[in-house]
């Protein structure tokens, strides 16, 4: 690893995203270098990364082959735009995420992170009804609990009420589903929960209050990520499915977290067996090492704007980076390092193993749930009264002083390593955290 460098001389000019600004900077938490599993603290400490980054270190820090890609791409070519031009790298990416996608998902649309992706779909979607002649479906479902990213369309549909309430009024015709989270039925869960699948069918109700020709799209995680991992009911998505074809409205999995690997196959969607109309990628599309986020899409959705003059724009809708070369090469070198490295294949003996080691925490203090899916976790505690999320909070600062770090999401702590990890680090990852939580009241 690199030799740590020294901290800024002036923290004020930067303005941290999700974080309390002020805290920050009066004991900065400042990371220098990464490889592997590992953070390297300013201050020489190696930190055991328990979240991928932010979901999205699907491989480990800085593998080779994406380290060198970028390189490469950066001295033969730093830039082009992909507005009536592009590059062969992002025809060569587009082709290898329609392989590893559902099958019929084999058109692909570039943009710079999940929240653009999801914004995208969104807008896609609705353009959609219009070119079939069905301008009137606008309505967006989205769910409760449910994160899409933090551009007003995914701040919309999205169900976190502190993420929404500062930004109102956000979009209109948007109504959502319930969350799926039920603590009494479904405690200590491995994998999907049984009980559940009946929550699907809200949908009926919302579309009795609207009326299926407004409706454009619902939109849902295959899995709850920032939300608290909620993994769906056993039948809840294929309910959903079987509603939305029904009533004619496309359906659109945000995979930005499930998607390259974390559920112990390269899509969500294919590991859970439920195919969508759109589904929304990034993080672990570059393995977090360039922005990079993507919107791919049925064969039917595509070639329902593929009509009039040739000379049509048929989508008005584009990024200034979309498809970016640096950017592409990244992300192709990350599959190749899923691949080449067996991650995909690894991933449900992994996977078992990640959930047989996580609920031996169960009887710890304060643990009231645990919940895993794929190579993800949750795992809730109880609530102070009148002080909900300090608990978790509490246990994850003294996790990371025993060099794990770990995620807060409400009173749970939520983790979801590099797909490299292994028993013995996941071991120590379950320390860590039972060793904190016998320290907090």
């Amino acid at each position: 690893m690199t030799t740590p460098q020294t901290l800024p001389n002036d923290l004020q000019s930067y303005w941290l995203p999700f974080t309390a600004n002020r805290l920050f900077k009066s004991n900065p938490r400042m990371f220098v270098a990464a490889e592997g599993m590992h953070y390297r603290t300013s201050d020489g400490r190696l930190i055991l990364d328990a979240m991928a980054g932010l979901w999205c270190v699907n491989a480990g820090h800085n593998p080779p082959r994406i380290v060198k890609a970028i390189q490469d791409q950066a001295a033969r070519m730093d830039f082009v735009s992909s507005f009536q031009m592009s590059h062969p790298l992002g025809f060569l990416l587009a082709e290898r995420i329609a392989d590893l996608a559902p099958a019929g998902m084999d058109r692909v649309f570039f943009t710079n992170s999940g929240s653009e992706a999801v914004d995208t779909a969104l807008k896609i979607a609705r353009a959609y009804h219009k070119v079939r002649g069905h301008a009137n479906r606008v309505k967006l479902i989205g769910r409760a609990r449910g994160y899409h990213g933090m551009g007003f369309g995914g701040l919309s549909v999205a169900g976190i009420p502190r993420h929404r309430r500062d930004f109102g009024p956000l979009l209109g015709d948007v109504d959502h589903l319930p969350h799926t989270h039920d603590l009494a039925r479904n405690a200590f869960s491995r994998g999907q929960p049984a009980w559940g699948a009946h929550l699907a069918d809200e949908l009926e109700s919302i579309v009795q209050i609207h009326d299926a020709s407004t409706i454009a799209a619902v939109i849902v995680e295959p899995v709850t990520g920032s939300g608290g991992v909620l993994p769906p009911p056993v039948g809840y998505l294929e309910r959903l499915r079987e509603l939305c074809t029904r009533h004619g409205i496309l359906l659109i999995f945000d995979e930005v977290i499930s998607g390259f690997g974390r559920l112990g196959a390269p899509f969500g969607s294919t590991a859970l067996g439920v195919t969508p109309d759109l589904i929304t990628c990034a993080k672990g599309m570059t393995n977090g090492a360039v922005p990079m986020g993507g919107v791919i899409a049925s064969r039917a959705v595509y070639d329902a704007f593929m009509h009039g003059p040739e000379t049509t724009v048929e989508l008005m809708h584009g990024y200034t980076y979309s498809g970016h070369p640096l950017a592409c090469a990244a992300s192709l070198a990350a599959i190749e390092t899923y691949e080449q490295d067996g991650l995909f294949e690894r991933g449900p003996e992994i996977c078992a193993t990640w959930e047989n080691i996580i609920h031996q925490l169960k009887g710890a203090p304060h643990i009231c749930d645990i919940r895993s899916i794929g190579l993800l976790a949750a795992i809730e505690l109880t609530s102070r009264e009148g002080a909900v999320g300090a608990r978790a909070a509490e246990a994850a600062e003294l996790c990371f002083e025993q060099g794990v770090l770990v995620r807060v999401a409400g009173d749970s702590l939520v983790l979801s390593p590099p797909l490299i990890i292994t028993p013995e680090q996941m071991t120590r990852v379950t320390e860590a955290i039972h060793s904190a939580l016998q320290q907090v009241a």
